[in-house]
Parts: C-alpha cells; sequence; structure tokens
C-alpha cells in the first residue's frame, strides 16, 4: 500500500552536480572544501486518504542530528514518529505550510507524544503554535536552514519554505510549496481567504523567481508524481503560464466539490491539531 512506503528522490552532487532519481532514502552533501560539510537527510512521506506530503529533513552531520516535518499527517504521527527514531535524530519543530482544509495536522499529536518539539505556522494563518513566522524568517536545524516565502492566495496564512542559498546549504535548492503551487497545478482559491490574483502574484514573486533547477515538493499530489522544478512548472503547468487574466478565469470556473473534512479540519488545525486543547505558546 502507498501509503506505509517513505518515498524520496535519492539525490547525489558530483562536482558536475548530477542528480538521479529513486523511491528510497536521501543524504545530500553539498560541494564546499570542508570535510565536516553539512549533509541533509531527507524523506518525502506519503499519506494517501488526504493525498497529503509529508517532509523529514535533518541537518546529519550535526551531532545533534536535529530535524523538521513539514506538513505532517494526523493518521501517520506514529510511523513519522517511528521514523525519526529508527533514523538517531532530535524532531525539533513540527511546521505547517498553511490551515490545511483536507486533513488534520499531525502537529498537536506529535507535541504531546514528543515533549520539546516546537510547532511553527505563518504568524498571518490567525492559528495558535509555539512559533510564528513572517516573510524573510530562517528556521535553522543545525547547520542548515530554512527561509520563509509568503504566498498567499491559497489561504491567507499559505507561505513556502525553502532551502537555504550557500554553498554550505543543499544544492540545487527545494521549496516547499504547501498548496500555494502543485505539480501541474495550484491550489484551489474559493474558501479561506483564498484570491486567484493573489496567489498568481505569490507564484510568479516568490517561487518562479528562484533558480530554475530548484525542487519543487507540494503537500499534496493526485496523480503520483512526487516532485518537479521551477523551470518545468513555468513551462508546463497549464494554469500558472497563462496570463493573469485567464489564470484568474480557469480558477473562478473549477466548480470543485467542498472539501469533506473542512468543517472539522480547519476548526482543528486551528489550534494545532487538537480539537479540545489548545497548544500552549512559548
Amino acid at each position: 500500500m502507498i501509503g506505509s512506503f517513505s518515498f524520496a528522490c535519492f539525490i547525489c552532487f558530483s562536482p558536475k552536480q548530477t542528480i538521479s532519481f529513486a523511491l528510497r532514502s536521501t543524504m545530500v552533501s553539498f560541494p564546499t572544501s570542508s570535510s565536516s560539510s553539512p549533509k541533509l537527510l531527507f524523506r518525502q512521506l506519503f499519506e494517501k486518504e488526504s493525498s497529503t506530503y509529508t517532509y523529514l529533513l535533518a541537518d546529519f552531520s550535526h551531532p545533534d542530528k536535529p530535524a523538521l516535518l513539514i506538513d505532517p499527517v494526523d493518521k501517520t504521527v506514529d510511523r513519522d514518529l517511528r521514523l525519526v527514531k529508527e533514523l538517531g535524530l532530535k524532531l525539533i519543530y513540527a511546521m505547517n505550510t498553511h490551515v490545511h482544509a483536507d486533513h488534520i495536522t499531525g502537529t498537536g499529536l506529535i507535541k504531546g507524544k514528543a515533549p520539546g518539539v516546537k510547532s511553527v505556522i505563518s504568524k498571518a494563518s490567525g492559528s495558535k503554535a509555539d512559533v510564528f513566522v513572517e516573510p524573510g524568517d530562517k528556521i535553522f536545524f543545525g547547520n542548515l536552514f530554512l527561509e520563509v516565502r509568503a504566498t498567499p492566495g491559497h489561504t491567507l496564512g499559505c507561505v513556502t519554505y525553502v532551502t537555504g542559498e550557500g554553498l554550505d546549504q543543499p544544492q540545487p535548492r527545494m521549496a516547499f510549496t504547501g498548496d500555494a503551487l502543485l505539480i501541474r497545478g495550484c491550489g484551489r482559491t474559493d474558501f479561506q481567504g483564498g484570491s486567484s490574483e493573489q496567489l498568481y502574484k505569490s507564484v510568479h514573486s516568490q517561487i518562479f523567481t528562484l533558480p530554475k533547477d530548484t525542487l519543487l515538493y507540494p503537500a499534496h499530489d493526485y496523480k503520483g508524481f512526487a516532485v518537479t522544478t521551477v523551470a518545468e512548472e513555468m513551462l508546463y503547468n497549464p494554469r500558472l503560464t497563462k496570463d493573469e487574466e485567464t489564470f484568474k478565469s480557469i480558477m473562478e470556473n473549477l466548480n470543485l466539490p467542498k472539501p469533506k473534512m473542512i468543517d472539522v479540519a480547519v476548526p482543528a488545525n486551528r489550534v494545532c491539531g487538537l480539537q479540545d486543547l489548545e497548544c500552549k505558546a512559548s
């Protein structure tokens, strides 16, 4: 069953930065002269019911092996924490790209099962968390960091997390786009403060301006794709390659049904995924 496996891209960097892909584990080394240069351990995990990707990142060269999870799902928290333990990692952050409407985040459960983990979400989301981030903020885990970029439009509080710029950071860069940009698609804009005009501007100014070889990892995929690049989406995205007015017309005429989980998921996710218990802000 697809939901029981961890999916990842296997990325090896030679001096020529050759990239190959597979479906298992990933260790990313960086082209620096230091023998103690950081190494990113990366896993792409899948939850089949909501077709959600959760991402595990860790600085594997750091003595503590600090790690973070992006967009965890309540149904797969035990699987994710078991993987963290098996790999000898120290989970420090459980992060969300936005307030999800199609599933309940695993953030609250993780905080209960792994004391010391801090929840992270954008300040603009209006949700509960330990750490609120804003555009330009950096989230450090060991010697690695993620840069926060505001990409509203699907919801008001959507952000994209991008690996750092520099020779001591992953090359090529990686961006975790949430629902703002999907593989050959994008998130809907008809609820939770969504705006097709805002989403179009967000993607073009905050994601399409990244280096063309930047690897893009969405929060969902419904067709079996795992990763794309800035260059690919600028060429082949059937919505975002259009001019803004055509894009707005496309989004206004999708006629999508309301997400089945929205009435449960949104209130729960505004309190870290715990419907009856609010997360205490540090």
